[in-house]
């Protein structure tokens, strides 16, 4: 079995476990050919990209509890799908991006230089952020 790559070539590495996210709901941006909307991009969630997706019909911060979705706060790094993350990047909301937990497959839609400009580190205890 062949292992996930990310835009920088590495391994893939996870994006979020709390709350689990990822297509596969493995904490991973993992993809494969169920995966329509191509859930490719380790977003870490601001007040304004949440605000823009719920604008256009992506709702991210309501609990779907039925789906043991939560809903998302700013912080919260998410797999988003490519699409809605370059329509955030083109009306000058984008999320930041964790490059080695965003699959390579996001490439496909958005350039390494767009993703790269909003590209940041996240440690995965946030608690030292405090």
């Amino acid at each position: 079995m062949e292992t996930d790559r990310n835009v920088l070539g590495g391994d893939l590495e996870e994006c979020g476990l709390d709350p689990v996210t990822g297509f596969f709901r493995d904490g991973c941006c993992s993809t494969g050919p169920e995966d329509l909307g191509s859930h490719t991009v380790c977003a870490v969630m601001t007040a304004d990209f949440l605000a823009h997706q719920a604008s256009v019909g992506n709702d991210l911060t309501t609990p779907r509890p039925e789906y043991g979705f939560s809903g998302l706060t700013p912080g919260d790094r998410w797999c988003v799908v490519a699409a809605r993350w370059l329509q955030a990047y083109h009306a000058g909301v984008a999320a930041p991006v964790v490059l080695a937990a965003t699959h390579r497959r996001a490439l496909d839609t958005i350039p390494l230089a767009v993703l790269r400009e909003h590209a940041v580190d996240v440690p995965p205890d946030l608690s030292s952020l405090e």
